[in-house]
């Protein structure tokens, strides 16, 4: 890699709002760090393509915990998952002071905003693509989310 190709990775990790790239090659290995708030990526490159800068994967940590004599996990396939369209910030109000767009029990319709998505300093409306009444709210207000997570249950009306 020569310094024309580290300069334009440089350039295009700061204007992505990618925290940290890392590149190894046989006998090159290169991380740019930036102090910009971290967007998670997950991504799997085939083995014969060339590497592209990709932020690494978010920790996760699983915790499994069951209450004492719970019956049956509840039984969600009657409900249809309202999921997030892409990576970002989670939000449930425009800001802080505002009402949520949506809890649990509002009867929502297509079309109507149930959250915010934050991403790369641009604030997504999400809107709901199903009517129902919201049975769960899934992701805690000012989580990071995947692309396909689920947000919301909703049980059809």
């Amino acid at each position: 890699m020569d310094i024309k190709q580290i300069q334009e990775l440089i350039k295009f990790v700061s204007r992505s709002g990618v925290n940290e790239v890392a590149i190894e090659q046989e006998n090159f290995k290169i991380t740019i760090k930036t102090n910009q708030a971290p967007v998670y990526v997950n991504a799997a490159l085939p083995a014969a393509a060339a590497p592209q800068p990709v932020a690494p994967a978010a920790p996760t940590v699983a915790v499994e915990t069951k209450a004492p004599s719970a019956p049956e996990a509840e039984d969600t396939s009657k409900y249809t998952t309202i999921k997030s369209p892409m990576i970002g910030t989670f939000y449930r109000s425009s800001s802080p002071d505002k009402p949520s767009f949506a809890n649990v029990g509002d009867e929502v319709g297509i079309g109507k905003v149930i959250c915010i998505i934050e991403a790369m300093k641009l604030f997504n409306e999400i809107e709901s693509e199903v009517s129902g009444r919201i049975v769960k709210v899934l992701v805690d207000n000012a989580s990071p989310v995947e692309y396909d997570q689920p947000l919301f249950l909703v049980e059809p009306i």
